[in-house]
């Protein structure tokens, strides 16, 4: 049997970035290398490189979300981007979108354990869960699926005038233009790569940004939209 992979300490620009939350994001990443890896979320391969490329990578995505705005992480899996993203703003209610029970069990267990009390742990789909959950300002999403199927996904879940940010790597600039129709059905109006997280993390987190008008989805989303808002109503009033 393999040996664990150990933790290294944390990075001075950690201190920095979770401020008064770092003793939590410290906390976070023994999870992730301890439970999460155990539990089959995390490879063992990366915990030499948690606070680098997952933590730190995913923390500085506040750098580009509006204050005080609903957030929903699609596919949140191990928590990445959302509670690095909770760590640090506060100011956020943000919803960890998660469909497989043990990483939503761990999911709980984080939120609970470090008193995220602005977060709030689904379980579902984001096919199954539009209707159900109220549209969101802002939908995050990291290493879930190429951005033409991420973005049938995600766009649907937003408000109007709501956009979604996909932490992408090197591929982001091909992935956009291959799903510029896509994106453009589906209600974006406007579409930009971002780099943040200067003089934390290297290289720079890349960002896909994609704003929407007044329809999220389209009008194919519009109508389901409405037919599982009837559906809810219906559900209420029995």
């Amino acid at each position: 049997m393999t040996e664990a992979a150990e933790l290294p300490p944390a990075p001075e620009q950690a201190r920095d970035v979770f401020g008064e939350r770092f003793a939590d994001a410290v906390r976070y990443a023994e999870l992730l290398a301890e439970a999460g890896v155990q539990r089959g979320l995390i490879g063992p391969r990366e915990v030499p490189r948690l606070w680098e490329r997952h933590l730190l990578n995913c923390a500085v995505l506040s750098e580009v979300v509006p204050e005080g705005v609903t957030v929903c992480d699609v596919g949140s899996g191990a928590g990445l981007p959302g509670i690095p993203l909770a760590l640090v703003r506060d100011d956020l209610k943000i919803t960890l979108l998660e469909p497989l029970l043990r990483r939503t069990n761990f999911l709980t267990e984080v939120v609970e354990l470090l008193g995220l009390d602005h977060v709030t742990v689904v379980r579902g789909r984001a096919e199954e869960v539009m209707g159900k959950l109220p549209p969101v300002h802002v939908v995050t999403a990291r290493a879930v699926a190429p951005l033409d199927r991420l973005a049938t996904w995600g766009i649907p879940l937003l408000r109007p005038y709501g956009e979604m940010l996909a932490l992408k790597g090197d591929t982001a600039e091909e992935e956009l233009k291959s799903a510029a129709s896509a994106l453009s059905k589906l209600g974006a109006v406007e579409t930009s790569i971002l780099h943040v997280g200067e003089g934390v993390v290297d290289p720079l987190s890349t960002v896909v940004r994609v704003e929407v008008g007044e329809s999220p989805g389209g009008v194919r989303f519009a109508a389901k939209r409405a037919k599982a808002a009837r559906t809810g109503r219906a559900r209420r009033r029995r």
